[in-house]
């Protein structure tokens, strides 16, 4: 088993606010514009010294869509910044409309995702905005894990073009993957081989993954995990080649398990190689009020509900 360190635990936010300031300096077209929410989305650094180029809306978050759609006909490339619930839910409309159906190179940055937002409650914790922003066409979809692999999803979609959605987060978590690993838009990482079992997991839950497959190992259990930074482009062939030789996957992700990673997951199954798969999600539910860590534990999101997964779903085969 490949080990990955915690080199320290850092929000993924500051690595989408790291990515921001370094486009500000490389890339004169990067424009940034924010709903109110400057200190939380880490735009700092880029409002100082681009003041040109970052647009405060407040909060009218259907506006700065519609703004950032038209900042694209003139060769600019927008990102907008608010909670991943007015990202998505609130404006869903003007997405659709001026920039997937319009095909706009748009950026939509979302911070403050899921569960993990803990004690600002249920009305914030979207934990729908993967599935809404998938079943866009051509839309693409990126949900990160950690800092490091934040900053560098955030400086590859500067050179991609398109519409897309990149998912991060407020708390603290463990920062693991290499400072210097490319990001490669719809390329899966595998970051553990193993013959047992699949974890494909998303987000704050790839490092939950590691540490069940850890836990597994210590029991005889031989389990294969995989980072899936990129829901849309799904990386077909590493999932397939994967449960080809275990036999079973379990995935794992900080979001409602109707329309996110692990529904992907399963029409890919279905299509290509039919296989035993266990759900780690929220169970069609809303969140509450709590510590990241609580709700965690209660809606089961962590790496002792991915090991009881893996060992179902291994008896299942």
């Amino acid at each position: 088993m490949k080990k990955y360190e915690n080199t320290g635990s850092k929000d993924t936010r500051s690595g989408f606010g790291a990515g921001m300031t370094e486009l500000g300096q490389k890339n004169e077209n990067v424009v940034a514009l924010c709903a109110d929410l400057i200190g939380s989305l880490k735009f700092d650094d880029f409002k100082k010294n681009h003041p040109e180029r970052f647009f405060q809306v407040g909060i009218a978050e259907a506006n700065m869509i519609g703004i950032a759609a038209g900042l694209t006909i003139g060769g600019k490339i927008p990102f907008t910044g608010t909670f991943a619930n007015f990202s998505t839910g609130r404006v869903y409309d003007q997405i659709r409309q001026s920039v997937a159906y319009s095909d706009k190179n748009v950026k939509i940055c979302a911070s403050h995702a899921g569960l993990t937002l803990g004690e600002d409650g249920a009305t914030h914790q979207i934990l729908e905005d993967i599935g809404l922003m998938k079943m866009l066409p051509g839309m693409t979809v990126i949900n990160t894990c950690d800092y490091n692999q934040t900053k560098a999803a955030t400086l590859a979609l500067a050179e991609h073009h398109g519409p897309a959605y990149l998912r991060f987060g407020r708390p603290v978590v463990p920062n693991f993957t290499p400072a210097d690993e490319p990001f490669v838009i719809g390329k899966a990482i595998l970051l553990n081989e193993g013959t047992d079992v699949t974890i494909i997991a998303t987000g704050h839950l790839v490092w939950e993954a590691l540490v069940a497959a850890e836990a597994l190992e210590a029991k005889g259990i031989s389990a294969e995990v995989i980072n899936i930074h990129t829901i849309k482009p799904l990386d077909e062939e590493a999932i397939l080649k994967s449960v080809a030789k275990t036999g079973c996957v379990v995935t794992a992700e900080e979001h409602n398990f109707l329309g996110g990673l692990g529904e992907s997951v399963a029409r890919t199954l279905v299509v290509n190689h039919p296989a035993p798969q266990e759900f780690v999600a929220v169970k069609d539910s809303f969140g509450e009020s709590g510590t990241p860590e609580q709700l965690m534990e209660k809606y089961g999101l962590n790496s002792t509900s991915i090991v009881a997964a893996c060992e179902k779903v291994i008896a299942r085969k």
